[in-house]
């Protein structure tokens, strides 16, 4: 259950008091503002907020929704409303507002030290693992790096149609990408000249495109958001996205020192699963029917996805003629 705090002016609360009036509420009315607590169910915010949007008028500064996630609550009343409510409403399908995941999107668009650190720390890890032939120690990898961020953020910011926080999901991405092959190269170059380094086959798996891959980052993007949505833990989906990611980029770092004719299949097996989990993380978007609420907003979002849709069917289909003559 939810407690949603509404804060709007007299003549606001005349249109929102017929869509509250089965759930349970109160009133504080100062002056000509009327502040209106009410307790929906999880599955009914997103159909209130959506109908609350179209009523209130929010050029006033005072107008304001605010939603909360009480700890728990004592009474008899509200428990006696909810189990009344669950049995009439239980059709009703479950839906995270779009508020929510875009605020769950912005630790993923700023890109600091700390997230390009993690994430080299992880490439070492799993540059190890690789050398060792040892798969257990690239899962660890696996736990350790936030790749994940960059593709749920590009995800939810382009099916809302806000394009600068799509492509700063993007950007981030290729940074910290860019930083894990770059990586993988020196320390590999560097050790190259105190031992003999062999190209094990956990390397050499990670050095050959498919096409099977492209099918494979497909399912994990979707599979990904549908997690972060439904609020598996984002570990249990980053692994997921890390395991399409981390170890081809490493893979492809250690190709340009010790394989160095293999090393453009590796990278397009590097950019095959990076834009099949960008366009299986947009599909699941477009499944999960999350987008703005205004239509002039949905307007926006349509052509932006549109826009990136055909640019990346287009890439998808050069890498797999390519992955093909390879």
């Amino acid at each position: 259950m939810k407690k949603v705090i509404i804060t709007a002016r007299e003549e606001d609360f005349e249109k929102i008091k017929p869509m509250i009036t089965d759930m349970f509420f109160s009133l504080d009315k100062k002056d000509d503002l009327v502040k209106i607590t009410v307790f929906p169910l999880d599955k009914e915010l997103d159909g209130l907020i959506t109908k609350i949007e179209k009523i209130i008028d929010f050029r006033y500064k005072e107008s304001m929704v605010e939603v909360y996630t009480p700890d728990f609550i004592v009474s008899s009343v509200l428990k006696r409303a909810e189990k009344k409510v669950s049995i009439s409403r239980e059709k009703i399908k479950e839906k995270t507002p779009v508020e929510k995941l875009l605020d769950s999107t912005k630790p993923h668009l700023r890109l600091d030290i700390s997230k390009i650190a993690l994430t080299s720390i992880a490439g070492i890890i799993a540059l190890i693992g690789l050398f060792m032939n040892n798969m257990a120690v690239v899962i660890g990898a696996m736990l350790l790096s936030p790749l994940i961020g960059p593709i749920y953020a590009f995800a939810i910011n382009t099916a809302v149609g806000i394009e600068e926080n799509a492509f700063r999901g993007i950007r981030n991405l290729i940074v910290l990408l860019l930083a894990v092959m770059a990586l993988s190269y020196i320390i590999t170059l560097f050790a190259s000249f105190f031992t003999e380094l062999s190209l094990t086959p956990e390397i050499l798996a990670r050095m050959s495109s498919s096409t099977v891959y492209i099918f494979m980052a497909l399912l994990l993007g979707f599979a990904s958001i549908l997690a972060l949505c439904k609020g598996i833990p984002e570990v249990v989906a980053g692994v997921a996205i890390a395991s399409a990611l981390l170890p081809p980029a490493v893979a492809t770092g250690i190709s340009f020192v010790l394989y160095p004719s293999n090393a453009v299949s590796s990278m397009i097996l590097t950019f095959e699963n990076v834009l099949g989990l960008m366009a299986g993380s947009l599909f699941a978007t477009l499944v999960l029917d999350i987008g703005p609420r205004r239509y002039y907003e949905k307007v926006v979002a349509k052509r932006f996805i549109i826009r990136i849709s055909l640019f990346l069917v287009t890439l998808l289909a050069l890498l797999f003629i390519s992955s093909l003559l390879l």
